[in-house]
C-alpha cells in the first residue's frame, strides 16, 4: 500500500526519523505535565465540580489544554498566553512605527520581537494564573472548596508555578519548531484538542445507549459532520491560480523563459491563525470576570461569554472575519509579489507590470478572502447550533465543526506537507500518488 510504503520511507531517512521521534517525545512530556496537579489543590474535588463548568472559563480553557484545566494541572494555561502575546505584538506591528521598523530589520529585529513576545507571555500568564488561583480559592466557583488551605501563599505559589509552566510549554513549542517537525505551538494546541476526543466519543455513545437520542437522527448528523470535515479540507487546500507569463531571453545560443507559471493564492491564506487569535481574545473577558466570583453583576456579564451563548457566537464569528483579513494582509503582500515578478521578467497577461499588477493581485486576494473568512466564521460557530438544535454533546460537536476541527485539519495538513517535503527532497514518493499533497503545492 502507498501509505505503508511512505511510512517505510520515513524510517529510511535518519534526519526525518529523528525529528519525528523528537517531536513525539516533547509532546509526550507536555501530556505528562497536564496530569500533574497544582500543589495545594484537591484534584478529586476539582474533577467532581468540573462538569458544571463546561460552558464557561473552565470549559473554554479545557478545550485547548486537553483537560489540564479540569484537573487543575500545572499546564492549565497551556500555550494560550503566548498566543495572546503574539496577537498584541502583531497588532502593534501594524500600527506602531517602532515595531514596523523591527519587522524590517531582518534576523536581529525578529529576535527582538521574539524576546518581547516572551516577556508579554510571562505577564499575561501571571495575570491569568492569578485569575485561576482566585477561582480555585473561592468556594462559590465550584459549590465547595477545592483548596484545603487557601490564602496568600497558595495564590503566590500557584501564580509562580502556572507562569513557569507556561514558559516551559512555550519552550517546548519552540524546540519542536526548530528541531522537530511541524509548527510546535500549533501541534501543542492540536494534541490538547485531540486528547479529549476519546472521552467525547464515549459520552456520545452513552447518550445513544441510554435511549436519549434516536439512532437514525444520529446517523444523519454523522453524515452531515463527514460532509463538514470534507468541506473544511477543501477550504484549507483550495487555491485560485493566477497565470504569470515570463518573457523570453536569449543568452548566447540558448533561449530562456517564455513559459507560463501560476501564483497559487489560497482561499484561506491565513490558515488556522484567525481562529486561534479570536479564541485567545475571547479568553480575556472570562479571565477578568473570574476575579469576581462572588459578584452577581459580573457573573451575569460572564454569561454573555458562555461558549453556547448567541452573543459569544456573534462576537467570535466577527473577530474571525477581522483576523482573517488582518493576518492575510501580513502573510501576503501584493506589492512585493508584483516587484518580484517585474525583477524576474514576469507579467500577468493583460495587466501592466508594477502598481497595476499589485492592484490586480490585491483585488483577487480581497475577493477570495471574503468567502474564506465567512466560511471560517460559520464553521467556528457551528457547534453552538449543533448543541442547541441537534442535541449533540458539546464535547463531541467540537470535533466535527468549530475551532477544534479547523485547527486539527490545518495543523495536520501543514505537518504532513513538511514530512512530504523531506521525502521528495530525497527522491521518495510522498503520501499522495502525485508526489505532493493535493492543493498544498509550494508557494
Amino acid at each position: 500500500m502507498k501509505l505503508t510504503e511512505s511510512i517505510r520511507n520515513i524510517n529510511k531517512i535518519p534526519e526525518l526519523r529523528q525529528r519525528i521521534l523528537y517531536t513525539l517525545l516533547l509532546l509526550f512530556i507536555y501530556r505528562l505535565g497536564s496530569h500533574i496537579t497544582i500543589p495545594g489543590v484537591d484534584a478529586s474535588a476539582v474533577a467532581g465540580a468540573s462538569s458544571s463548568h463546561a460552558n464557561d472559563l473552565f470549559g473554554l480553557f479545557d478545550l485547548f489544554v486537553g483537560g489540564a484545566f479540569a484537573r487543575a494541572s500545572i499546564f492549565s494555561l497551556g500555550i494560550m498566553p503566548y498566543i495572546s502575546a503574539s496577537i498584541i505584538i502583531q497588532l502593534l506591528g501594524a500600527v506602531t512605527p517602532y515595531f514596523q521598523k523591527l519587522q524590517q530589520e531582518g534576523e536581529e529585529g525578529r529576535q527582538k520581537i521574539n524576546q518581547m513576545t516572551r516577556l508579554g507571555t510571562i505577564f499575561i500568564a501571571a495575570l491569568q494564573a492569578w485569575g485561576v488561583s482566585v477561582s480555585l480559592s473561592s468556594p462559590s466557583s465550584f459549590g465547595h472548596s477545592v483548596v484545603p488551605d487557601p490564602g496568600f501563599f497558595f495564590s503566590l505559589s500557584a501564580v509562580i508555578i502556572l507562569t513557569a509552566s507556561t514558559v516551559f510549554v512555550m519552550w517546548l513549542g519552540e524546540r519542536i519548531t526548530e528541531q522537530g517537525i511541524g509548527n510546535g505551538i500549533s501541534l501543542i494546541i492540536m494534541i490538547g484538542i485531540l486528547a479529549g476526543f476519546p472521552a467525547s466519543l464515549v459520552n456520545e455513545y452513552r447518550s445513544l445507549s441510554l435511549g436519549s437520542k434516536n439512532w437514525i437522527i444520529e446517523i444523519i448528523i454523522l453524515a452531515m459532520m463527514v460532509a463538514i470535515v470534507a468541506f473544511v479540507v477543501l477550504l484549507t487546500v483550495g487555491t485560485r491560480r493566477v497565470p504569470v507569463q515570463h518573457a523570453k531571453r536569449v543568452v548566447g545560443r540558448k533561449v530562456y523563459g517564455g513559459g507560463t507559471q501560476y501564483i497559487p493564492m489560497r482561499i484561506n491564506t491565513a490558515g488556522v491563525m484567525p481562529i486561534i487569535f479570536a479564541q485567545s481574545i475571547m479568553f480575556l473577558p472570562s479571565t477578568f470576570l473570574s476575579f469576581f466570583p462572588d459578584s452577581e453583576a459580573m457573573q451575569s456579564v460572564a454569561s454573555i461569554f458562555a461558549y453556547d451563548s448567541w452573543w459569544y457566537a456573534l462576537m467570535f464569528g466577527t473577530m474571525i472575519v477581522f483576523f482573517t483579513y488582518f493576518y492575510t494582509a501580513i502573510a501576503f503582500n501584493p506589492k512585493e509579489v508584483a516587484d518580484t515578478m517585474r525583477r524576474q521578467g514576469g507579467f500577468i497577461p493583460g495587466v501592466r507590470p508594477g502598481k497595476s499588477t499589485a492592484d490586480f493581485i490585491d483585488n483577487i486576494l480581497t475577493r477570495i478572502t471574503l468567502p474564506g473568512a465567512v466560511s471560517l466564521a460559520l464553521i467556528a460557530v457551528l457547534p453552538t447550533f449543533l448543541t442547541k438544535f441537534a442535541n449533540v454533546t458539546p464535547g463531541f460537536a467540537q470535533f466535527f465543526g468549530g475551532t477544534s476541527l479547523l485547527i486539527i485539519v490545518g495543523v495536520g495538513l501543514d505537518t504532513l506537507q513538511q514530512v512530504e517535503s523531506h521525502l521528495l527532497m530525497r527522491h521518495y514518493d510522498g503520501f499522495m500518488k502525485a508526489g505532493k499533497t493535493r492543493g498544498r503545492q509550494a508557494r
